[in-house]
C-alpha cells in the first residue's frame, strides 16, 4: 500500500520540470490521498546528511509553479552515486543513497531525468528494491522511445526566436549570422529551429559537411541578390578534421563549445563575408516553458502517479501518437535516437533548399 512517495529531478535543468512536479503533487495528494516529498538537488539530496527534502502540497504547487522555469527542487548532473566525485576520484556512495531513501520513509520514487539520470536511478532502484517510475526530460530529445521529452519544445522555440532576432540585424548590416545551439550529440534542436527560423544552412553532427559546400550556398545567395545568410550549427558538429570542439573534458563528461566560431571563421575565409557568431548556451534551458512542454509535463506527471497506484513499477512514461504510454525503463534507456538521414525534418530541409553541408 503506497501512502508516501518521493520525487526528484536529476541531470540538466530545462523548462517544464516544475510543471511535472506540480502534476505529480496534485494527482497524488488530491487523487489518492498520498503524501509527496520533494528530494532536493537530485540524488545528492539522499546522500547528504542530514538528507535534504521538503513535503509538497497542492497549495504550494499552484499555477505560478506551472509557469516557472528551472526546477524548484534543484538538480545535479555530476554526482552519480556509483561514481561520486570526491577529492579527484570517483567513490561509490550508492549505499548512502539507499540509506537516505530508507530514512525518508517513502514507499515509491518518481525520477525526472534524461537517459543518463534515468539509467542511474534504475540501477539504484534495482539495488534497493525501490518502486520506481521515470519521467523523461531532455532538451536534446534523443530518447527514441518518446516523441517528445520535457524541455525540447521550449528549447527549439528559444533557438527559433534567436534566428528571428538575428535575421533583421543580419540584413541591416549585410552579414552572415552563425548561431550555435545545444543538443549534445544529436541534431534535433538545430534542424527543428533551423527550419522554423528560416536558416539557410543547418549543420548537425549526424551529417558530414564540407566548408566548400557551405560557402557555395552563401555565394549563391549573394548572386541572387540576398545580402545576408543565417547558419545554425549544433554544438556536437565536428571540425573538418573530424574532431569535436570542446571547452573541457573531465572523466566521461565533455563540454562542447566553439564550433560556431570555427564555422564562422571558415565562412569568412571562404566567402569574404562579414560574419558574426552567437552561442545560445544555457539560454535554451532557462525561462518559462511553452504550452507544449507544460501540457506534456502535466500529462507525464499524472500518468506516472497512476502507474504507481496500479502497481506498475520500473516503467518510464512516454509520448507516442498524441498519447501518454509507458514502457520498461530498460527499453527506454537503450532507445537512444540521433537524427536519422530519412527523418522527415531532413527531407523537409532538403526540399526547402536548405544546405545541410553535404552537398
Amino acid at each position: 500500500m503506497i501512502k508516501k512517495i518521493g520525487v526528484l529531478t536529476s541531470g540538466g535543468d530545462c523548462a517544464g520540470l516544475n510543471a511535472a512536479v506540480r502534476a505529480i503533487v496534485h494527482r497524488a495528494v488530491c487523487g489518492y490521498g498520498w503524501e509527496v516529498y520533494g528530494i532536493c538537488n537530485g540524488t545528492t539530496g539522499l546522500i547528504n546528511r542530514p538528507i535534504q527534502y521538503r513535503q509538497l502540497t497542492p497549495q504550494m504547487c499552484d499555477s505560478t509553479m506551472l509557469r516557472a522555469g528551472g526546477t524548484m527542487l534543484g538538480t545535479t548532473n555530476k554526482a552519480n552515486p556509483f561514481a561520486f566525485p570526491m577529492s579527484g576520484q570517483a567513490v561509490d556512495r550508492s549505499d548512502e543513497f539507499v540509506e537516505g531513501y530508507r530514512e525518508l520513509g517513502v514507499d515509491a520514487l518518481i525520477g525526472i531525468g534524461g537517459d543518463g539520470s534515468i539509467g542511474i536511478l534504475h540501477k539504484l532502484a534495482q539495488k534497493a528494491d525501490i518502486k520506481f517510475v521515470a519521467i523523461p526530460k531532455t532538451i536534446d530529445n534523443d530518447l527514441g522511445i518518446t516523441e517528445n521529452a520535457i524541455g525540447y519544445s521550449t528549447a527549439v522555440e528559444v533557438a527559433m526566436e534567436a534566428l528571428d532576432r538575428l535575421q533583421p540585424t543580419a540584413a541591416s548590416h549585410q552579414r552572415v549570422m552563425v548561431l550555435e545551439v545545444m543538443g549534445r550529440d544529436a541534431g534535433h534542436i538545430a534542424i527543428a529551429a533551423g527550419i522554423s527560423g528560416g536558416a539557410d544552412v543547418i549543420l548537425v553532427p549526424e551529417i558530414p559537411y564540407k566548408i566548400e559546400n557551405i560557402c557555395n550556398k552563401i555565394k549563391r545567395l549573394q548572386e541572387q541578390g540576398r545580402n545576408f545568410a543565417l547558419v545554425i550549427v549544433a554544438e556536437a558538429v565536428k571540425d573538418e578534421g573530424g574532431e569535436p570542439v570542446v571547452v573541457s573534458q573531465k572523466w566521461e563528461r565533455i563540454r562542447y563549445g566553439g564550433i560556431g566560431h570555427y564555422i564562422g571563421n571558415k565562412i569568412a575565409e571562404g566567402t569574404g563575408a562579414d560574419v558574426r557568431v552567437t552561442s545560445l548556451g544555457h539560454i535554451q534551458r532557462g525561462g518559462q516553458p511553452n504550452a507544449l512542454d507544460r501540457i506534456i509535463a502535466s500529462a507525464f506527471g499524472v500518468h506516472a502517479v497512476d502507474l504507481l497506484a496500479n502497481g506498475q513499477f520500473d516503467r518510464m512514461v512516454a509520448w507516442q501518437n498524441r498519447k501518454v504510454v509507458d514502457v520498461p525503463v530498460s527499453v527506454a534507456i537503450n532507445g537512444y535516437q540521433s537524427l536519422q538521414l530519412d527523418d522527415i525534418l531532413v527531407h523537409t530541409a532538403r526540399g526547402l533548399g536548405i544546405c545541410l553541408g553535404d552537398q
